[in-house]
């Protein structure tokens, strides 16, 4: 599968304020390339009824990176389980608990906005 880059579609700005001179010149750079906040939108509830999910019982030894592996050929897409999901982070989630995996991966990115 494709490596799908999350800063594909963000903002771009660079940084030449002075309060960052010490940071920019410790390092030998003239501005500071930076990405603005990624505005993901969550699917709507027909988007939703419209995917196929697969549900899983979240176990001590899973992470998102396993699942994304798994289920979409690609560990870096860890996210789309997390932000579906509601979760963002793997300690918010108690073993016995019950995720859903959105299939296909290409409409819940079209539906987030990627």
């Amino acid at each position: 599968m494709a490596k799908i880059p999350r800063n594909q579609s963000r903002i771009v700005f660079y940084n030449n304020e002075s309060e960052y001179d010490d940071f920019r010149r410790k390092r030998g750079l003239s501005t500071i390339k930076q990405y603005a906040t990624s505005g993901l939108r969550y699917p709507t509830k027909e988007e939703i009824i419209s995917l196929s999910t697969v549900n899983h019982i979240w176990t001590i030894t899973d992470r998102y990176e396993k699942l994304a592996a798994e289920f979409y050929g690609n560990p870096e897409m860890w996210w789309v389980i997390a932000y579906f999901n509601k979760k963002p982070a793997e300690f918010l989630i108690r073993p016995g608990t019950s995720i859903k995996i959105p299939l296909p991966l290409e409409y819940i990115l079209d539906y987030y906005g990627i």
